[in-house]
């Protein structure tokens, strides 16, 4: 018997669908259900390799891993990676199809509809329940035309909708009662109920409100979701802690806001050591001093590099290096670091870059993607990280580029790949390293190793240690369903998934 569906969508962006759909899957998991996942079309640079060495959104990996299930690349068929402004590489089912300008996709992703379908059927054939996701708004009446992803999708899966307003924002009201009226009548009584997300306050004070907007939707309003004190994965740059600031702790990491920032996530472990603080930079003013500067991961490296150069960081980063700094790269990151950067099939910019020199080491882009999960332990530390050496790690890699190192070179860490197989990654040279592993922090270890580290070489004392990861996740998880359950009606809920309503 198929899956019963229902779906979560939002009155705009970062509306807090990802999150509601994660406490739903949390919760039905609770109560006993078979649950998945599914979101047709993600854009996001923030993705993750499932166990088979597929590529999907991290928003439907946080999902899947509150389904307590391992994440597939089906619950997330179509990912889209901006490149630039106007253009994205386009991922089928976890493979890359090429990279296409947003006037050529919108024409030719009708033809992506038999994926989605057969991604779709096949998940609601495992599974009691599907918790979808919608993107962005239904209401962007200039892109209905083929879609797959708001209405279009809930119409394919006969899902009942749910749709979400973020208060915190503002105008609430308007923009749920706007979403609704800008609708079809058909795709409005898909509609069987509101909800009021992210809010701070007294609820008492929403009553009237809600009252009206029941009246002059016809849809009831199924709770009011506070602003949830929950530690979760978020999926791109809209990321709230990418400006937060607060104070500086003992070991001060700077984390550089490349324009096309990706995977940013990998440093969420490290913010987790009571000792360190992980902040974000874009300016030259903002650096100041750190015990460490991370170049992180991006989807356009060369143009990003161009991008440090020209603000000014990559100089305020050489100089700081210099003076005996610490600076480490990941994926995208570690590229930058090196001597060069050459591109002979346009796979992101063409031609030939000088890299910051930092690293022994030349990078080439090349056509085909590296899609690996990976384990293992660092062994090649050297200077200030010296004893981050027998720290076990594991992540995953995707990358386009093959980076070689040069004559005396030391790799970083001895790894093992999905299928086996050994190999060296990464380079080290004294205070400064580079790595194609995502996720390197994520073992508590490894966290542990680092801030210690840094620690040392000012003379303090190691720190009180780090959480696994992994347990610190399942906790927020619990608390993000527990909230859910405190906010929204779920009785009602169920009779929406059951077709009562």
């Amino acid at each position: 018997m198929a899956a019963k569906a229902i779906m979560i969508q939002g009155t705009a962006s970062n509306a807090g669908k990802s999150l509601l759909a994660a406490g739903l899957c949390r919760v039905f998991r609770q109560d006993g259900y078979r649950v998945a996942p599914f979101k047709s079309q993600n854009m996001a640079l923030n993705s993750f390799i499932t166990a088979d060495g597929l590529e999907m959104g991290r928003a439907q990996v946080v999902q899947a891993q509150c389904a307590g299930v391992e994440p597939d690349a089906r619950m997330n068929p179509v990912l889209l990676k901006p490149t630039n402004d106007t253009g994205s590489q386009v991922i089928v089912n976890g493979v890359p199809r090429g990279t296409m300008g947003a006037v050529e996709y919108f024409r030719w992703k009708k033809n992506l509809l038999p994926d989605i379908l057969a991604a779709y059927e096949s998940l609601a054939a495992e599974n009691d329940i599907i918790v979808i996701e919608g993107a962005g708004s239904p209401a962007e009446i200039n892109l209905k035309q083929d879609d797959f992803v708001n209405m279009g999708m809930a119409r394919l899966a006969g899902a009942p909708v749910l749709l979400a307003g973020d208060i915190d924002r503002g105008g609430v009201f308007a923009s749920l009662y706007g979403t609704v009226k800008l609708l079809e009548p058909e795709e409005q009584a898909r509609i069987k109920g509101l909800i009021i997300n992210k809010f701070r306050g007294d609820v008492e004070i929403l009553r009237p409100g809600l009252k009206t907007l029941e009246e002059l939707t016809g849809k009831p309003v199924l709770g009011v979701v506070p602003m949830l004190d929950v530690d979760i994965d978020e999926e791109d740059s809209l990321s709230s802690k990418l400006s937060r600031e607060g104070k500086v702790g003992l070991a001060d990491i700077a984390v550089i806001r490349l324009p096309r920032l990706s995977n940013f996530t990998d440093f969420s472990p490290l913010e987790r050591v009571e000792e360190a603080t992980v902040r974000y930079v874009r300016a030259p003013g903002e650096l100041g001093e750190p015990d460490l500067v991370i170049l992180p991961g991006t989807k356009s490296t060369m143009d990003d590099l161009k991008w440090l150069r020209q603000s000014g960081l990559e100089a305020k980063i050489l100089q700081y290096a210099s003076r005996g700094g610490a600076v480490a790269g990941i994926c995208g990151g570690y590229q930058m670091l090196g001597r060069t950067l050459s591109d002979p099939e346009g796979v992101e910019s063409g031609g030939t870059l000088r890299g910051m020199g930092l690293l022994p080491i030349d990078t080439v882009f090349l056509g085909e993607k590296t899609r690996t999960r990976v384990s293992g332990t660092f062994q090649g530390a050297q200077g200030v990280f010296t004893s981050l050496n027998g720290a076990e790690l594991e992540g995953y890699e995707i990358h386009m580029g093959e980076t070689t190192r040069g004559e005396g070179a030391e790799p970083l860490t001895a790894l093992t790949t999905l299928d086996g197989q050994t190999k060296a990654d990464g380079t080290a040279r004294g205070n400064v390293w580079g790595s194609y592993v995502h996720g390197i922090f994520d073992r508590a270890g490894s966290a542990r190793a680092l801030v210690d580290a840094l620690l040392a070489r000012k003379g303090l004392a190691p720190s009180a240690g780090a959480v696994d990861w992994r347990t610190y996740q399942e906790e927020q998880y619990d608390k993000l369903a527990a909230g859910v359950r405190e906010s929204l009606d779920l009785s009602r809920v169920y009779r929406i998934l059951r077709g009562e309503e």
